[in-house]
Parts: C-alpha cells; sequence; structure tokens
C-alpha cells in the first residue's frame, strides 16, 4: 500500500521540519543543505523529495533498520500530520524512495559523516583520556551484504577450503572513541582490500595529543612509523612474530626497545624507540591465562604511566569490539544490508555511522550534569527513546524543543547500566549446520513456474 503523506509543493517546508532535531543540533537544515550544495546533487527541478531530505532520510532509515523502507518515511513524517492542514496528499512508493536513494548517491553521506563526526569526550569525560591523551582505537569489522552479483564483484566474500561464504562483505576500517564509543572516521573497502593501508589512511584524524591503540593484527612499522609523524602516541599489542631490539632496561622493569622496518634498506630508515611491557594473566578462567603477553607503547616515561596503568588502558582498547555491537545488534538487526548495489552500500554505512553517532552525542550530553560515564547507559535504550520522540520534535514549534530535549535527557539518565562485571562466555554457536544444499551461482537464476498452480493439477485417478 503506499504511503500518505502531505503534498510538497512547499518543499523548503518539509526540509525544515525533516532536521532530525531529537538527536542533536549537529544535523541542522542548514547544514544538510549546505552539503548537498557542496556536493552538487541538489534538483534540478521542484521534486516531492528533495535532495536534503533523501539525505536525512538516509539517517532515519539507520535509526529505523528493521524497517521497510515505506515504514521509516511513515514514521519519519508521522509528526508532521497535524503542520500542514490546508495541504493535499501525496503518494510515496518503496521504489519512489529507492529512486531518490540512488539519485542522491554516497558522496553526501560521506562528506556528512566527515564535518559531523567529531571527538566528543573532554579530560573530564571518564574513560576518555589515558596519561593525559584522548584515547583512540583502530580495528577493523566486516559487514554482510545482500547476495546480489553487484555486490560480489564490488565487495567479494570470504572463503576457505570448505567453499565461499553466504554472502558477499565490506571490509570497515573504523576510528572510534574510547570513552564515548562514538566513531571519528572510517572508511569502506572491498573485503580483501589491504587493512593495514585503510588504517594508516584513517591516520589523518589521528594527531598530536592522541593516543593510539591497536591489535596486533594491525601491527607495522609503517602504521607507528605514520602515527608518531602526526605527533600522536602509540600503545599496542606485538605479534607473536615481532622483534624488538632491546636497548636497556628502565627503573620499573620494562624494556627500552626499538622497532625496525622489516621490508626495504634497514640501515637508510631510523628504528622508533618504544618501551616494552610484558605481562601475563594468573586467572585461568580469562582467555590466554599463563600466557606472555607483549605491549609497546610510545610513553617511554615510567613515572608517567606505569606499566600496571599502561596493560589497563590497552584493555579498553576493546571499547571498540562494542562500539561495533552497538551497530551490528542493536542498531540494526542480525541480517545484511538492505543495499542491492555498492553505491547504496556505501550510502547505508555512512548512513549507519552518522545515526549512531547522533545517538551517541544525546548519550555524552547527557551525563555532562552526573557524574557518570558516557558507557554507563544503555544505547539500545536511548535509541528507542530517540524514536518515541521523534514525531514529538516535529509537532512542536523550535522555541519547545530545549523543553522536550531535557525530557529526553531525564529518561535516558532514568535507565543507567550497572557497573560492568568481569565475565566471559564461550565462543560457541547454538547451531552451525543445516541439511539444505549451499546456495551456488547456479541458484540465482532458479527457472519459474510457467501456468498458475490450479492449471497445473493433473489427476492420477
Amino acid at each position: 500500500m503506499p504511503l500518505i503523506i502531505r503534498n510538497v509543493g512547499t518543499a523548503a517546508r518539509l526540509d525544515e521540519h525533516l532536521a532530525l532535531d531529537a538527536l542533536a543540533a549537529h544535523l541542522t537544515p542548514t547544514l544538510l543543505a549546505q552539503t548537498v550544495a557542496a556536493c552538487q546533487v541538489q534538483e534540478k527541478r521542484v521534486r516531492k523529495l528533495p535532495a536534503t531530505v533523501v539525505l536525512a532520510f538516509c539517517i532515519a532509515m539507520n535509526l529505523f533498520a528493521s524497517d521497510a523502507l515505506g515504514a521509516v518515511f511513515r514514521r519519519f513524517v508521522h509528526g508532521l500530520r497535524g503542520v500542514w492542514p490546508e495541504t493535499a496528499p501525496m503518494r510515496v512508493t518503496k521504489g519512489a524512495l529507492s529512486l531518490a536513494r540512488y539519485r542522491l548517491g554516497a558522496r553526501p553521506l560521506v562528506a556528512l559523516f566527515h564535518q559531523v563526526c567529531r571527538p566528543l569526550g573532554t579530560p573530564q569525560t571518564p574513560g576518555a583520556y589515558a596519561f593525559g591523551y584522548r584515547h583512540l582505537a583502530l580495528d577493523t569489522q566486516t559487514m554482510d551484504l545482500p547476495d546480489t552479483l553487484a555486490n560480489d564483484r564490488a565487495f567479494g566474500r570470504p572463503s576457505t577450503n570448505r567453499g565461499v561464504a553466504a554472502w558477499p562483505q565490506a571490509r570497515l576500517v573504523g576510528l572510534v572513541e574510547c570513552g564515548t564509543h562514538a566513531y571519528l572516521d572510517a572508511g569502506l573497502w572491498p573485503y580483501r582490500a589491504d587493512q593495514h593501508a585503510g588504517a594508516r589512511r584513517l591516520l589523518r584524524s589521528v594527531g598530536r595529543g592522541d593516543l593510539l591503540s591497536y591489535d596486533c593484527g594491525l601491527h607495522s612499522y609503517a602504521l607507528l612509523a605514520a602515527t608518531r609523524a602526526r605527533g600522536a602516541h602509540v600503545l599496542a599489542r606485538l605479534p607473536a612474530g615481532a622483534r624488538p631490539t632491546p636497548l636497556r632496561v628502565l627503573t620499573d622493569g620494562t624494556v627500552l626497545a626499538r622497532i625496525d622496518p622489516t621490508t626495504g634498506p634497514r640501515r637508510a630508515v631510523r628504528g622508533i624507540l618504544v618501551r616494552l611491557i610484558r605481562y601475563t594473566l594468573d586467572d585461568p578462567a580469562l582467555p590466554h591465562h599463563g600466557e606472555e603477553h607483549r605491549l609497546i607503547t610510545t610513553l617511554l616515561n615510567p613515572r608517567r604511566a606505569p606499566a600496571e596503568e599502561v596493560v589497563f588502558a590497552y584493555h579498553n582498547r576493546w571499547e571498540y569490539e562494542l562500539s561495533a555491537d552497538e551497530i551490528a545488534t542493536h542498531q540494526r538487526p542480525r541480517t545484511p544490508l538492505r543495499s542491492h548495489k555498492p553505491v547504496g552500500v556505501v550510502q547505508e554505512v555512512y548512513g549507519l555511522l552518522i545515526a549512531h553517532y547522533l545517538v551517541r552525542v544525546v548519550m555524552v550530553q547527557a551525563v555532562q550534569t552526573v557524574d557518570l560515564p558516557p558507557t554507563r547507559l544503555s544505547f539500545l535504550e536511548t535509541l528507542r527513546i530517540l524514536r518515541d520522540y521523534l514525531p514529538d520534535f516535529q509537532r512542536t514549534e523550535p522555541a519547545e524543543h530545549p523543553r522536550l530535549h531535557r525530557a529526553v535527557i531525564e529518561e535516558i539518565l532514568a535507565v543507567k547500566l550497572p557497573p560492568r562485571a568481569p565475565r566471559i562466555n564461550p565462543r560457541v554457536v547454538k547451531q552451525k549446520m543445516v541439511s539444505f544444499p549451499v546456495k551456488r551461482a547456479h541458484h540465482r537464476n532458479w527457472p519459474q513456474p510457467t501456468k498458475p498452480f490450479r492449471n497445473a493439477i493433473v489427476l492420477l485417478n
């Protein structure tokens, strides 16, 4: 059934009311219009779905990621039913929304992401800083995509000796602020793209005053050198095969060492001084109990960065995993993305990241009046509250928005998470195998019935 909304001959008025004010002042009609103009995607004629509305809709569809496009737009304009009672109804179909998305393209979402997503934490935000530096985490994650030929060709899919994966996958390299779970930068590449090159590219958002953490899978001399060249410090885990050159033992027992390049003319490149910290875990229930773990950091002063505090700070890198989990299991359903074309995939992913960031903005604003880390608020409950309040912001005059915003903050603060308990769960699945054959390429264009079912019936008695 087509969706009924008001006649948008007055497209500018629709632009003004669909600014997602329930989320933050970061996303305003002016900013949307500027982004559209900068990317030169503004419409050349009056359309029922202007580019600025479609841009906001691409974010809204990632706040209601479980709903079909028509249902998302119905929620999107639900609060506007009484705004223009004199206008006639207009119909918007799922096809029109899909065409509008692809007419807009991905560039405005990418540009808006880079303009909106900025650090949220301050030195007073619990967990946002370590040793006086903003603590950032760099990591990668994969996202399942619809099984279409276009997505398969553009992004590829994993494969093993047992066969290929069920879905094409895109690789997302992200930079997250540990204390707020906010994505500050991200890049989307094909599954088999060089994640090390992607990680180095994101260093454009890292600078003096930052402490960058990453896991052993991303360790390289090139990443370490590029991070130091931008004035940032490093706190990372060494892979088992890395062999730093020890120089001397420091006062706290840690080792001053040198990381040299593993390729090229080593003598022509000066090694980087790091502090090597070795530790183990004595709790049998913890993963890798009894094994040796090695960290490196460019914080060389043991007094300023005690070894035990450095180890504890490194484990805050796992806040990246929680940020990824918020997107993968709470913000959207555990199914592939909805876009069947590569440009739609890029558009959808950056819309997803912007929506996640705006939710995190409200959570950080909520804890500014209380002594509580942003990570002690429920992301899922905050998302639900914002979904419920969106129509209220559309129905009321802008002068009343501060009052509504205070109500949103009060409801968010009413749902606090308990302090995070030390716990671990086995990495297992409930059901692993099914009896059906694996889907292959020849199953794509399966022959369809040539006649109605009734006409195909042949009685044998």
